[in-house]
């Protein structure tokens, strides 16, 4: 069965980076890790769950929504069938709890707090 894990949050003060990661386990020969676009998304107490980011297959087409970009950038390493999230310049809107997707797979998410 196919699982992602996020991994990477934490707390962070204004302006600080973090990476986080989402690694992908379960997959095979029909469904690799690869193949599939690896899209992160975000969630603030309260409010509704966002698109932050999202990298299609072997690196080659990325998207950055409006509120990160210049600031967040996304990544994949398929030999480790792991996916990155740089955050640059983190700011307290950035807060919350922070998941990657592919095909109709979730992981669990990490949180990020950015402290002011």
């Amino acid at each position: 069965q196919v699982q992602l894990v996020e991994s990477g949050g934490g707390l962070v003060e204004l302006g600080g980076s973090l990476r986080l990661s989402c690694v992908g386990s379960g997959f095979n020969s029909n469904l690799t890790f690869s193949a599939y676009a690896i899209s992160w998304f975000r969630q603030a107490p309260g409010k509704e769950r966002e698109f932050v980011a999202q990298v299609h297959f072997y690196d080659l087409i990325k998207k950055i929504s409006d509120p990160v970009k210049g600031r967040f950038s996304v990544s994949r390493d398929n030999s480790k069938n792991t996916a990155y999230l740089q955050m640059d310049n983190l700011q307290p809107e950035d807060t919350g709890r922070y998941f990657c997707k592919t095909v109709n797979y979730w992981g669990p998410g990490t949180q990020v707090t950015v402290s002011s």
